[in-house]
């Protein structure tokens, strides 16, 4: 079946839309891959920080064009999009995340992802609990759990898969709530009504709890929004001053986390060397399978993951605040300020914003 942009954004889209259907796959020619490849190598320095580039010297020339399309279809449509080519055979590691993080300064202001406020992660196996209290799942091999990042938009871009494992599940969150509303409408207005509560896993900024509020689904200026995170549901039960799961909410999470997962809904990919996975977390829920990494360290699995407000973003619903912090179209919100977010952080995010015509306030 075929679906218009609108009707990805509105109904959602189930497995059998993406296997039959090329909406979500984009591609750089091999004239742009050139180009990227010259860009990253001329304008890459070893060692420098990432704050001090000047964004506005820099112009990614025929890659704009396949970029805004694939962030149309990422914001306005299903909310998964494939871009296809990012130089990586002729680059280093690090020429590599740096080409990743200018096409997120294109796309819109970066967030910081964490306890050590990064801008840009590398998602790789360090040993990490992922279930831990202060687990995170980008930094293990172990299998993760159906969630949503902490902004509107996640980049991953592919270096290096692993020895085997590592594969990426999409579901649309849109397509969920339809179908749990066909199926429990007699759950719906309790979704509607009640807050589930997640942990931060250790790593809010001194102004924060350690946990947040926030309405699984809700619905602002007629779309839906969706939110899922069981790992962080399941260790915020621990925390003090966090309620109890009621019976109902239990319901709802059992239904849900069924419907997420089933084969209908549910769509598996391996992401390749040179594939640029964006994702919208207002409208897809994504997870990835264990993997076993290669022992030498140059064959690693490695990805680069940006965390994005994107320029011309909607309004949020209002129980999306107290974690986004803002939820005004157009504004720089969400991600993680972490332990570390300074002066500094903060230049870049106001310098960026003002390049780009976003607002930090209403």
């Amino acid at each position: 079946m075929t679906q218009s942009i609108y009707q990805r954004r509105q109904e959602g889209w189930l497995s059998e839309n993406l296997k039959h259907s090329n909406h979500w796959r984009f591609s750089f020619d091999q004239a742009t891959q050139n180009f990227l490849t010259d860009f990253a190598k001329k304008y890459h320095r070893p060692d420098a920080e990432l704050f001090s580039y000047e964004f506005s010297e820099w112009d990614l020339g025929p890659a704009i064009e396949v970029i805004d399309q694939a962030v149309e279809e990422t914001m306005l449509g299903g909310g998964l999009v494939i871009l296809e080519g990012l130089p990586r055979r002729e680059l280093t590691e690090d020429q590599f995340g740096f080409l990743n993080w200018v096409i997120g300064l294109h796309i819109g202001v970066p967030r910081p992802q964490g306890k050590s406020t990064q801008y840009l992660a590398k998602v790789q196996d360090i040993g990490t609990n992922y279930r831990a209290a202060s687990g995170r799942g980008f930094s293990s091999n172990e299998k993760l759990t159906f969630h949503t990042d902490g902004a509107d938009i996640s980049t991953l871009g592919c270096f290096n898969t692993a020895k085997s494992g590592g594969m990426s599940m999409i579901t649309s969150s849109t397509a969920v709530w339809r179908q749990f509303e066909r199926e429990h409408p007699e759950l719906t207005n309790a979704v509607e009504e009640h807050l589930f509560y997640f942990s931060r896993q250790q790593e809010e900024a001194p102004d924060e709890r350690p946990y947040y509020g926030q309405k699984l689904f809700e619905e602002c200026d007629g779309l839906i929004f969706g939110k899922w995170n069981s790992n962080r549901l399941r260790t915020a039960q621990d925390i003090n001053d966090v309620p109890k799961l009621t019976e109902t909410q239990n319901k709802i999470l059992n239904y849900m986390g069924e419907i997420i997962q089933r084969s209908t809904h549910l769509y598996t990919m391996y992401l390749k060397p040179g594939d640029l996975q964006i994702m919208n977390n207002n409208t897809v829920f994504h997870s990835r399978t264990a993997y076993e990494d290669y022992a030498d360290a140059d064959k690693k699995r490695l990805l680069y993951r940006l965390w994005i407000a994107p320029k011309k973003s909607p309004r949020l619903p209002q129980s999306w605040n107290e974690f986004y912090g803002e939820i005004g179209a157009n504004m720089v919100r969400g991600g993680i300020k972490g332990h570390h977010f300074d002066e500094q952080c903060k230049k870049f995010d106001d310098d960026h914003a003002r390049k780009l015509q976003m607002s930090f306030d209403n």
